[in-house]
């Protein structure tokens, strides 16, 4: 009879150093994706359409960077969330495997966020230009996923290189 033994990773199981990379790389992917929104995305995603999610009438640059680098964060931290469980953990810790889940994880925010929360967000809050649901308007849709893609991989990197295997 065969004996099959289960090993989960709990949350609480990431240290500090590990939120705090999650944090750094989320900070410094945001970066880079916020200059890609800024100077490759046509206007007005950063200085309008972020800060309308948030009731704030623009344009307003600064605020939609700040909120920008505010998802950017929270963002990373939920990365490092989800590599905690199961069998994402010990791939996440290598950076070869780290690069494909940082790839994978701009996948998922791409369709998640910006395709399917962010369209209905600005219509709520009375948005005149918010895109329709689903986003997925070419080559808007398609750039936005190569700034997730450049956002997510720093996180992942940021979270290979400190993390315990």
């Amino acid at each position: 009879m065969a004996t099959d033994t289960r090993t989960t990773t709990s949350i609480s199981t990431a240290t500090s150093t590990d939120w705090a990379a999650g944090a750094i790389g989320g900070f410094v992917g945001s970066v880079f994706f916020g200059l890609i929104m800024q100077y490759v995305i046509p206007a007005p995603m950063l200085e309008m359409a972020i800060p309308a999610m948030y009731g704030i009438e623009g344009p307003a640059l600064l605020a939609g960077w700040a909120i920008h680098q505010f998802h950017g964060v929270v963002l990373g931290l939920a990365y490092v969330a989800l590599v905690q469980f199961g069998p994402l953990h010990e791939p996440a810790t290598r950076i070869g495997p780290a690069i494909g889940l940082g790839i994978g994880y701009g996948v998922l925010t791409t369709v998640g966020l910006a395709v399917l929360v962010m369209p209905i967000w600005l219509s709520i809050v009375g948005f005149p230009m918010a895109p329709p649901f689903p986003n997925v308007a070419i080559p808007d849709t398609f750039v936005s996923l190569v700034g997730h893609v450049v956002y997510a991989v720093p996180v992942a990197l940021a979270y290979a290189l400190v993390a315990r295997n």
